[in-house]
């Protein structure tokens, strides 16, 4: 690292040296990941992690619900709890990739660093949905330059990396987009409250769906809590479980070889013919066609996919 450089530069260096070949790459840090993008990309649907995105080169944008949401080396993404997505890169090419990272949040720290702030609650209208985009400060760069640059001193990463994450955390509550990060851990709020409902849907999204029961389940009304949900996630709960649903289908048959029938009856669906009409409205294209274009990609891109 020149001492010249900025933490942007820091960035993109570190991000470049470490992935040579596109894809997404878990690092040694907890919580960070690298990704890497050659070319142009049209959407591809994906599932966004309470995280902040941050572009170091490039350019990409995130569709939800219709919506785009643009980010790039001025602008980071932040979602305060899981997204059902379409991810499409706008801005890569071989000489000049999309580079950047991702970084789960830590809802716990989240929380300590609130209760610990002196500053009181701010009055500003509550948040309706569950990501937005932010603008990146130069103390948000420069505390993900010292967190990646922990990356050439390994043996440092078990002691020095929590701290730097609670640093990363506390630049996050002081940019513009604090009030939807406070709002999701208010035990008293909806945002709460619907991010414990998420987690209840994405470890038991095989099971039959009653909505009235999983709002009891988070202490809010039914209406409320339809309201709310939908607001936050853009989808109803039953949407949201069917692209659990969808999407957990597609791993194990593109992962575990499994066919059609047998995906379908093991994520909850009853009819094989309903699992693949609504496999087919979210991917494009029917279950078998699909799985067969994913696995002849995954042949190709076999390099970046090894790492």
């Amino acid at each position: 690292m020149k001492i010249n450089q900025s933490p942007l530069d820091v960035l993109t260096q570190f991000i470049g040296s470490h992935v040579s070949t596109p894809g997404d790459y878990p690092m040694p840090i907890p919580g960070l990941g690298f990704f890497r993008r050659d070319e142009v990309a049209a959407p591809v649907v994906c599932m966004v992690e309470p995280s902040i995105v941050l572009v170091a080169q490039g350019e990409k944008q995130l569709w939800v619900g219709g919506e785009g949401y643009k980010y790039d080396t001025s602008r980071f993404l932040v979602t305060s709890l899981d997204i059902p997505a379409n991810s499409e890169v706008l801005a890569a090419s071989p000489t000049k990739p999309c580079l950047g990272l991702t970084f789960k949040l830590d809802l716990r720290i989240l929380a300590e660093l609130i209760a610990q702030s002196d500053v009181p609650p701010t009055r500003e209208r509550a948040v309706t949905k569950g990501l937005g985009i932010g603008t990146v400060t130069e103390g948000m760069l420069a505390s993900f330059a010292r967190l990646v640059a922990l990356l050439d001193e390994p043996e440092a990463i078990p002691v020095l990396a929590p701290l730097m994450h609670r640093e990363v955390h506390y630049r996050l509550l002081k940019s513009d987009q604090a009030t939807r990060l406070r709002q999701i851990c208010s035990v008293d709020g909806h945002g709460y409250r619907i991010a414990r409902a998420v987690d209840w849907l994405k470890l038991n999204y095989y099971e039959p769906l009653r909505v009235v029961e999983l709002a009891a389940h988070v202490q809010m009304s039914a209406a409320t809590f339809h309201h709310h949900f939908r607001q936050l996630t853009t989808m109803s709960p039953l949407q949201y479980q069917k692209w659990l649903r969808l999407n957990e289908a597609r791993r194990l048959m593109l992962n575990e070889h499994q066919d059609v029938s047998s995906a379908a009856f093991k994520v909850g669906y009853e009819s094989p013919s309903q699992f693949s009409r609504e496999y087919s409205r979210l991917f494009g294209v029917p279950p078998r066609r699909d799985v067969a274009v994913l696995r002849g990609k995954a042949v190709v891109t076999d390099p970046a996919s090894s790492n």
